[in-house]
């Protein structure tokens, strides 16, 4: 067996190439939109790949098997229940795929969408289950996004249109108990996303356990009641980015597929006239050059971050996108906004520098805050403090006075705020402040800036704290 994960750190998105070396035969799990490297995994061992299977509707970004299908001639398969609007395979519960000496076993596992799977992977025959012998020995287990390292799968995403958090939770924890944790204890776990994902709040850095690990230190798999599960893993999800409705309903539909073409540059005036037309400026450069000097009505979203997550929160789906980026990264980033399903970029600004000298007055700089001056405007007058970081940090603490919403809902819930008032945006490190000033100033508030260091900084110069 070849067996090959692809970790996408921008989106905290892993994906799986698994060939049989005895046939040639193999089969992409929960493919990126932009779908080279599995073309080349099986370019470089020989192999075909004949299957593209989706553990569910993604919704934090646009999954790749359209692209990969076109490719390849493979067939797309996705879970019990699953109604795509384009040709698929629905797999039954217990439905085994084999590649030759590899086998794979597709289990329904409901609970973060109706129509999740997870695949185990049994890496010979003498593996499979037998008599006496009901799981067999298996290999290893794709979980999707069922079953996380440290945690599992949020059920209360917007993704499954008439099902309840509650009822999803019921149906994850039986998926989790009958599905999943009757397997082997040494059986290789091994998830869709780690570390950063917004599919869930508990989520290790690690992007492989063991079912045996997992029963010993996960949180949601330890002994308790349903009720009990669905409490635990409800409470304290991190905010959804405004586009994962979109793309969980995108990832259903016959679309486009992605041309990876370099984005066309545009002299100023055609920047202006494309924001006339409603598109939105997009400032890939990081915090500090975009302080340093930006066009005015930039929205920053630092292309080295995670860029399309965030974007994808504060700029609304379907809107025209004109990039600004350091020279060479224009393409990077409209591969990425398309990772996401943003395929409106019209083009890039080609020349920053030259708008600088020649046209001044459309140019805006960006005020940031470090923690000593931020207590002295605290100190002299009234200022709106605005905290963009995610429930699960603001409870460990906030700056007194702040304002918490996090920067997935600050677009929605701006009418909490007061345009008028000066404003100071902070979240964890600096990051996130910069796209949510950028954010305010864009939607006409006087007077933004954001905390440089965020609240580690205020934290460091002793200021006080309210939990």
């Amino acid at each position: 067996m070849k067996f090959v994960q692809h970790y996408l750190d921008c989106l905290s998105h892993a994906s799986y190439f698994i060939g049989d070396e005895t046939t040639g035969r193999a089969v992409v799990v929960d493919p990126q939109r932009d779908i080279d490297e599995y073309v080349r995994d099986a370019e470089e061992l020989g192999m075909r790949i004949e299957w593209v299977i989706e553990t569910h509707f993604h919704a934090d970004f646009l999954s790749g098997h359209l692209e990969l299908a076109a490719a390849t001639g493979a067939r797309i398969g996705f879970g019990p229940g699953a109604e795509p609007e384009f040709d698929a395979h629905i797999f039954s519960d217990g439905e085994r795929i084999s590649l030759g000496e590899v086998t794979l076993e597709i289990r329904h596992t409901p609970g973060h969408t109706p129509e999740s799977i997870s695949i185990v992977v049994y890496d010979s025959p003498d593996a499979l289950p037998g008599p006496g012998d009901e799981q067999g020995r298996p290999w290893g287990v794709l979980t999707g996004d069922t079953l996380f390292v440290g945690d599992v799968g949020r059920p209360d995403l917007l993704a499954s249109i008439g099902y309840t958090r509650e009822e999803l939770a019921a149906m994850l924890y039986d998926s989790l108990r009958t599905k999943l944790l009757t397997l082997p204890d040494e059986t290789r776990v091994w998830p869709a996303h780690g570390a950063g994902s917004a599919c869930g709040k508990n989520l290790s850095t690690e992007t492989s356990s063991t079912i045996g690990e997992q029963k010993r230190t996960n949180y949601a798999l330890q002994p308790m009641s349903r009720e009990e599960f669905i409490a635990a893993v409800s409470e304290g999800q991190p905010a959804a980015p405004g586009y994962f409705v979109y793309d969980a309903v995108l990832n259903r539909r016959r679309r486009d597929l992605l041309e990876p073409e370099a984005p066309p540059a545009l002299s100023v005036d055609q920047v202006l006239e494309a924001v006339a037309d409603g598109a939105v400026v997009l400032d890939t450069r990081d915090a500090e050059h975009f302080a340093a000097g930006h066009l005015a009505g930039s929205i920053n979203v630092g292309l080295d971050g995670r860029f399309a997550e965030y974007a994808g929160s504060v700029v609304e789906p379907g809107t025209p996108i004109v990039l600004v980026a350091e020279p060479l990264r224009e393409t990077e980033a409209r591969i990425r906004l398309a990772r996401i399903g943003f395929d409106t970029v019209v083009g890039h600004l080609a020349d920053l520098d030259l708008v600088k000298a020649d046209r001044p007055e459309l140019i805006q700089r960006a005020t940031r805050l470090d923690a000593e001056a931020l207590v002295e405007r605290l100190r002299d007058g009234d200022i709106q403090l605005v905290d963009v970081r995610n429930p699960g940090e603001t409870a460990l603490g906030v700056i007194p006075g702040a304002v918490t919403i996090p920067l997935a809902q600050l677009r929605g819930r701006v009418d909490e705020l007061d345009p008028a008032r000066a404003t100071v945006v902070y979240c964890a490190g600096g990051y996130r402040s910069s796209v949510g000033a950028s954010l305010l100033r864009y939607l006409s508030f006087a007077d933004v800036a954001d905390l440089e260091g965020g609240y580690g900084a205020w934290q460091q110069v002793a200021a006080p704290v309210q939990v």
